[in-house]
């Protein structure tokens, strides 16, 4: 089991628990997905650390970020128009608004009436869940 990256150092130190080289663009990948708490594709964190003066080539982002989701230290959610990576590797749920696009981290507990009702239908035993909710924004936003 990966162990859980609730920080930058966390993560830093995950990929060293792993053996996983701590480049300089691996350093400044993490960095911003720390910082931004956004779920970013490869061409947002392309575009975004060479905005900053962190030159990095777009070959070099899409191998960063197959090895650190591969190692776990980052995760990696797979949509339609292509792949969105965020700071958070433990299980969690997400809300995908309809309207901006964007992805937002949510943690929440099912009740355990509603495992027993999924297992019970599925013969499988729940260990762990992630759901994805899909909604717009809910009145006017600050």
């Amino acid at each position: 089991m990966t162990e859980l990256a609730q920080s930058l150092e966390d993560a830093l130190a995950l990929c060293q628990a792993q053996n996983l080289r701590l480049s300089r663009q691996r350093r400044y990948i993490l960095e911003l997905l720390w910082q931004s708490h956004e779920h970013l594709s490869a061409r947002e964190i392309y575009d975004r650390l060479n905005q900053k003066d962190k030159p990095i080539g777009h070959t070099s982002v899409y191998q960063n970020l197959e090895a650190l989701s591969a190692h776990g230290v980052i995760e990696c959610i797979d949509r339609a128009e292509g792949r969105r990576y965020g700071s958070r590797n433990d299980m969690h749920s997400h809300i995908n608004c309809l309207e901006t696009d964007s992805i937002v981290d949510v943690d929440l507990e099912l009740p355990a009436e509603v495992l027993q009702q999924v297992e019970a239908k599925t013969g499988m035993k729940i260990t762990n869940y992630r759901i994805d909710f899909f909604g717009v924004p809910n009145g006017p936003r600050n």
